[in-house]
Parts: structure tokens; C-alpha cells; sequence
């Protein structure tokens, strides 16, 4: 089957979701965007003003063990004091993450025309993930909490990835990575319970984000229509395997120990419980059902994404 080119692509074919838009208009827009609503943290947020006493440093209904046998056990502090090592592990994978994201942004742009808006906003959006970088190093920094690598393992398949990724696999993992993460920000940054810090770190990403998942699904839908057969089969099978990587380093199970609870019995009652696999399936339902709609959620790819916990 000969492969579309681009032209032909944007020529009023269309995809389950509509006619593609035009690559150049959707940049243009997002960098008008980004010239309106960009944010130094350093400058916007407090860092000299101490935490709240009593607030939590995530929404308790989104710390991992919440309504489970040992969270009814364990004291309001020691709850407290678990959220904010999950909030320091979450931005610490936030941070292994972007720096992944860049880098298959620039390889991207690599051979594209450095005067396109497509290939300027990539450019923005780079800048918006290091100062997020900043900003998440910062605030862990800022608690007094450990960072919190990924596993060795972790960092090895993410150099993989990095490697091997097709550029349609490679926004199928920028999604990945963002929209989960995105819907527990919007539960966060206006819940009065948590640290103002926190809210205000979530909000500057949120707003942020917003314009990074649009600029990924847009180039996501023209790349599942115009790629060859063979790397839309390939963006499926490694998207589902990054989808397993995902789910199990979204929270490093150090956080346990150093809260002073016992690692083997907390990841059991994670692994067992039914609010936390309604969590990240709420938190992914936006993602996957733009997946399916697109055709990344099929086959192989499908039956590991549900092996992730993240499809239903």
C-alpha cells in the first residue's frame, strides 16, 4: 500500500475525529498562546514562605493508598507526611520524564524548517519543560524530601525508547506522560486542603501543559494517518509497553519505607486496591479514548495497555 505523504494527508482527508488541521495554524496558535500565558516560577510562587501546618501536599483521595486497609491504620500526620513524599516522588518522575520529552522533541525538529511555526513552538515548549524541570527540583528541594529516581531498569528502557521510538510513538508517550498527570493537577491546584505552593506549582503546569497535550494530539492524528503501516503497528506495541513502564514507576515504592511503613504490605494493598485502579483509569479515560478513536489501541498494543491497569 503506498504510504500518504503529508500533502495528501492535509488535502480534506480526515481522520474518526475530523478533517486534519493544518500543522502550521495549530503552532501559530499555541505560540500566541504561550506569549500571553507563560510563567517564571521563580518569580510567580513564594519560596520563602514555610509549609501550611496540617495541609496536605496532595489531594488524600489521590495518594496511593487512600481507603485502604493500612491508610484507615495509619495517623492523620503520617498521611500527610505520605502525600508529600508522593508529591516529591510524582515530580521526580516529572522531571525523568520531560527530560525524555525534549530530547524527542528535538530529534523531531531535527530535519524540519527552523523558520515553521511547527518547528518554533516545539522550541517554546522546550523552554516551558525546563523551567518546569526547575520548578519541580525546586519544590522537592524546598520539603526537604528525597528525590526519588526511577529505577535502574526505568532509566535503561527510557534510553531505549528514546533510541528506537518512532515520532508517532514518541507523542503517544508525551501523552502519555501528561494527561494522567494533568488530570490530578486539575483535582489539585483548587483543593483549599492543599499546601499553596503545591497549588500554585500545579496550576503554572496545568496551564502550561495545556498547550504542550494540544500540539501532541494534533501531530499524533496527522502521524497515525500518514505513517507507514509498519510504525503505526510499532507505535502501538511500544505506546503499550510504556503504558506498563508508567503505571509501575508513577510511584516509587521508597515512599513506603520512608514514611515508616512496611514496602511488601503497602504495594500489596496498592496492587489490591480498587479506588487506586479507578484513579489512574479516571485519570487515563481522556487519553485512551483519543487513543482508540485514532486507532493506536488495537491488537498487541490494546491487550498491554490493559495490562497496565490504565484501560478498563
Amino acid at each position: 500500500m503506498t504510504t500518504l505523504t503529508e500533502a495528501d494527508a492535509l488535502d480534506g482527508l480526515r481522520d474518526a475525529l475530523g478533517l486534519l488541521k493544518d500543522r502550521e495554524q495549530v503552532a501559530q496558535r499555541l505560540l500566541d498562546s504561550s506569549a500571553k500565558h507563560s510563567f517564571d516560577p521563580d518569580e510567580e510562587l513564594d519560596w520563602d514562605a514555610p509549609f501550611e501546618e496540617g495541609k496536605w501536599f496532595w489531594p488524600p483521595e489521590l495518594v496511593s493508598l487512600y481507603d485502604t486497609p493500612l491508610w484507615k491504620r495509619m495517623s492523620e500526620e503520617q498521611r500527610i507526611l505520605l502525600s508529600q513524599h508522593e508529591a516529591a516522588a510524582l515530580a521526580s518522575l516529572g522531571i525523568w520524564f520531560e527530560i525524555i520529552l525534549m530530547q524527542l522533541l528535538v530529534r523531531h525538529i531535527y530535519d524540519k524548517a527552523a523558520t515553521s511555526a511547527h518547528v518554533r513552538y516545539a522550541l517554546t515548549e522546550i523552554e516551558d519543560e525546563c523551567r518546569h524541570s526547575k520548578m519541580f527540583a525546586r519544590l522537592i528541594s524546598h520539603g526537604g524530601t528525597p528525590w526519588y529516581p526511577v529505577s535502574r531498569v526505568h532509566q535503561h528502557l527510557g534510553r531505549l525508547f528514546k533510541t528506537i521510538s518512532t515520532t508517532p510513538g514518541s507523542f503517544t508517550a508525551t501523552l502519555l506522560g501528561e494527561e494522567v498527570l494533568d488530570w490530578m493537577q486539575r483535582l489539585t491546584f483548587p483543593d483549599e486542603r492543599v499546601q499553596t505552593l503545591i497549588r500554585g506549582v500545579t496550576r503554572i503546569h496545568v496551564v502550561e501543559e495545556a498547550r504542550h497535550v494540544r500540539y501532541a494530539r494534533e501531530e499524533l492524528r496527522r502521524q497515525m494517518v500518514t505513517a507507514p503501516k509498519w510504525s503505526q503497528e510499532f507505535t502501538r506495541i511500544t505506546s503499550g509497553e510504556f503504558a506498563r513502564v508508567f503505571s509501575v514507576a508513577f510511584v516509587n515504592p521508597e515512599v513506603y519505607t520512608n514514611v515508616g511503613l512496611d514496602r511488601r504490605e503497602a504495594l500489596a494493598q496498592v496492587r489490591a486496591s480498587g479506588h487506586r485502579r479507578e484513579v489512574m483509569q479516571t485519570g487515563s479515560k481522556r487519553l485512551t479514548d483519543f487513543l482508540d478513536d485514532i486507532g493506536v489501541l488495537r491488537g498487541v498494543g490494546r491487550r498491554l495497555w490493559k495490562s497496565s491497569g490504565l484501560l478498563g
